[in-house]
């Protein structure tokens, strides 16, 4: 008797680990993120976790020092650490997952190689998903081209909702946020509801003309009456976001891996928990449609969060200006859309 009730306190013990997969695990971008998962600041401070780390085979090495180091840090609730070049391995029981490897962008390459090249990979991945993990999985694509990429996932994993799959425009929305609180001199935590419209790319747009700033404690007034600016906030504002992750790799040669992991932590955190009060965030997600965007494309919306489950921010009034931008993203995610299909087909 003393036997099975120890079992079944160890059947319930087990269940409350959530098992959370992350991949390119060796990569940069992940040496950052793993040690905020691990530490409790995506899926809480007490909520016990096991690490799936899937990298390709000639990575085992480093993956193994990245091992290495996650133990040395004794995190407590990190209850088991599964490195892996298997994506059965790496998907099996999974209830959220970073899909953070991709294929990158090497000199000469052109757009549509890249895209060749990471339909494989997230085909594959898509796959492995549908087969292995739970079927309530939160799947979260950073790795580039990450809207169509995560499209991509998202069709070859048919038993999952589509709308378990997003790609991250957090990145981008973290970026404007910065951006204008460093104009207005206030906080960044400030500055609130920061829409990206559409493709983690050059054509998306940062849109403020919905964002609130807190110039004073208590008193809360619309972003353009506080930075009073129209050509500021439709040119310079625009093009530095637009073109933030271009202008840290030429600063730092490299890509911009801690910012891109906070990024990352931000968006998964909020779907895990849920948003707060009136805020909204914005999350690449399968358009329904909505604000004339063509169904079925991988666009960022703003959106509120609840019971992790997101509703997209309807009823927001789009200008002439604003109707240009978001038109111009989605036609460049149309035409990657088609392109990966077509790869696909063949």
């Amino acid at each position: 008797m003393l036997k099975k009730v120890v079992w079944e306190m160890c059947v319930r013990l087990a269940s409350d680990v959530v098992k959370v997969c992350v991949t390119g695990a060796a990569g940069q971008i992940a040496y950052s993120l793993l040690y905020s998962i691990a530490k409790g600041d995506v899926f809480g401070p007490d909520q016990p976790l096991c690490l799936t780390l899937l990298d390709i085979a000639p990575m085992m090495g480093v993956l193994e020092g990245v091992v290495m180091e996650l133990n040395d840090c004794a995190f407590p609730l990190l209850r088991e650490i599964i490195p892996t070049a298997d994506e059965k391995v790496a998907f099996s029981g999974v209830s959220a997952a970073f899909l953070v490897g991709a294929m990158p962008r090497r000199e000469g390459m052109e757009r549509k190689d890249l895209l060749a090249a990471n339909v494989k990979i997230f085909k594959s991945q898509g796959q492995a998903i549908d087969q292995f993990a739970n079927k309530d999985i939160k799947v979260l694509v950073v790795g580039n081209p990450a809207n169509t990429n995560a499209l991509i996932c998202s069709f070859y994993a048919p038993s999952i909702p589509r709308e378990n799959f997003s790609c991250m425009t957090r990145l981008d929305q973290n970026r404007a946020q910065a951006q204008i609180a460093a104009r207005l001199g206030v906080r960044n935590d400030a500055v609130e509801n920061v829409i990206i419209w559409g493709n983690h790319s050059s054509t998306q747009f940062p849109d403020v003309r919905h964002a609130t700033v807190e110039i004073s404690p208590g008193k809360r007034i619309p972003v353009y009456d506080a930075v009073k600016d129209d050509n500021y906030l439709k040119n310079e504002f625009v093009t530095t976001v637009q073109t933030r992750g271009a202008a840290v790799i030429k600063a730092r040669k490299l890509s911009s891996a801690m910012s891109a992991a906070k990024a990352a932590c931000d968006h998964m955190r909020d779907w895990w928990i849920g948003t707060q009060d009136n805020k909204w965030v914005s999350m690449g997600v399968v358009s329904p449609g909505v604000y004339g965007i063509e169904k079925g494309l991988m666009y960022s919306f703003p959106v509120r969060i609840q019971n992790k489950t997101w509703t997209i921010v309807e009823g927001l009034e789009i200008n002439e200006f604003a109707r240009k931008k978001m038109d111009a993203t989605a036609v460049e995610l149309k035409e990657e859309k088609d392109q990966a299909m077509d790869i696909c087909k063949a």
